[in-house]
């Protein structure tokens, strides 16, 4: 089986500080990737890094994208940094709201967050992979992507379009060696899974584990591509 060596690729991550987020980090980091890391607090993202600097190429940077005006100004420095061969779309929001009780303000925010910055995203730094004919675009899905949930309905309706954006975006780049793969954990050990107050947490899924699997599946180079994973915990309480 064919394999790339995922060394010195040019990863930019959204959601860094999260804990799946920092996970992937830490993966690609002992891949020796050189890390373009995004997050709200510049604070937490500065720990990051300096965690992960140890013969790494790290750079930051900090906003908030749910400010979808403010997306240029990220795109913007990344773009000065390097060319992106590895898009990561970690970031997320989860709010455990009943129908009734979701404002417009809420769903938008979901919205921008989970379906519309990873758009963004994908739209701009896919042309320097087409460019380049090489690239990996990773998005973080759930189980969500596939059932639906009581009170996670604004939830549910992102995590089923970034589904459906990926199986379109997969078909559409696949010819310039760019693959797309939405990766669907179920509930994982984070402050987001703890929001889950009908489930054992801990049953839930080490972020450890979805970032080895994220950084296996993305290094196959052969024929063999799996655009969708759901990955599902074997016991549940």
């Amino acid at each position: 089986m064919k394999h790339v060596d995922l060394k010195n690729k040019n990863v930019f991550l959204s959601g860094a500080t999260g804990d799946i987020g920092s996970q992937i980090a830490i993966k690609l980091a002992e891949e020796k990737c050189n890390l373009i890391i995004n997050a709200r607090d510049e604070k937490k993202l500065k720990t990051l890094s300096n965690k992960l600097s140890d013969g790494n190429q790290v750079s930051i940077v900090p906003g908030d994208i749910s400010d979808i005006k403010g997306l240029s100004k990220i795109i913007t420095e990344v773009k000065k940094i390097a060319d992106v061969d590895i898009l990561v779309n970690s970031a997320g929001i989860f709010p455990n709201l009943e129908l009734k009780n979701t404002s417009d303000e809420e769903l938008q925010k979901t919205i921008n967050v989970n379906l519309i910055a990873p758009f963004i995203f994908m739209r701009e730094f896919s042309k320097e992979m087409i460019d380049n004919n090489w690239g990996r675009i990773i998005n973080i899905g759930s189980s969500s992507s596939y059932s639906g949930f009581k009170n996670t309905s604004a939830y549910c309706a992102t995590k089923h379009a970034i589904l459906g954006l990926s199986r379109s975006i997969h078909d559409e780049l696949k010819e310039y060696n760019v693959r797309t793969y939405c990766i669907s954990p179920s509930s994982a050990q984070s402050k987001m899974g703890e929001k889950s107050v009908d489930q054992d947490f801990s049953t839930f899924l080490d972020p450890k584990d979805i970032a080895d699997f994220i950084s296996y599946a993305i290094s196959f180079d052969s024929n063999l591509m799996i655009e969708e994973i759901l990955l599902k915990r074997l016991y549940t309480k």
